[in-house]
């Protein structure tokens, strides 16, 4: 394969890890604003008195649900929320090294394309005697 077509192959895997980043990272962000939600959620759930009533809806009809049951489906949507957001954050880590590997191997290959154009330019004539 040629120098010009590896630094070709490695631009177009850079851009493909640059989408996958933006993927994930937006996948991160509606984590963030489910855990916020729920988080919120509980936080209601710990004013409630035993005598009021607890509510789901399902479909267009309101059901009425238990208190330790809703608080408790409560507590295991934020446990797998964050258990989500881990698992996003390590594919966060592991695109962004992959991205550092893929930007300096393209760098290396811009290199060695370029070095040889580069040593084809003219050089100044720093030794002329024009006092």
């Amino acid at each position: 394969m040629s120098l010009e077509a590896k630094l070709q192959q490695a631009s177009v895997e850079f851009q493909k890890l640059q989408a996958d980043l933006s993927r994930v990272v937006e996948a991160r962000q509606r984590l963030d604003a489910q855990l916020s939600e729920n988080e919120l959620v509980k936080k209601e759930f710990g004013q409630l008195t035993p005598e009021n009533n607890v509510y789901k809806l399902i479909g267009p009809v309101l059901v009425k649900q238990d208190q330790a049951e809703a608080k408790s489906n409560v507590n295991t949507r934020l446990d797998f929320i964050q258990s989500e957001i881990r698992r996003v954050e390590g594919q966060i880590k592991d695109i962004e090294g992959k991205q550092e590997k893929k930007r300096q191997s393209s760098f290396k290959y811009r290199l060695r394309f370029n070095k040889p154009r580069l040593l084809e330019l003219p050089r100044p004539n720093c030794l002329s005697n024009s006092f």
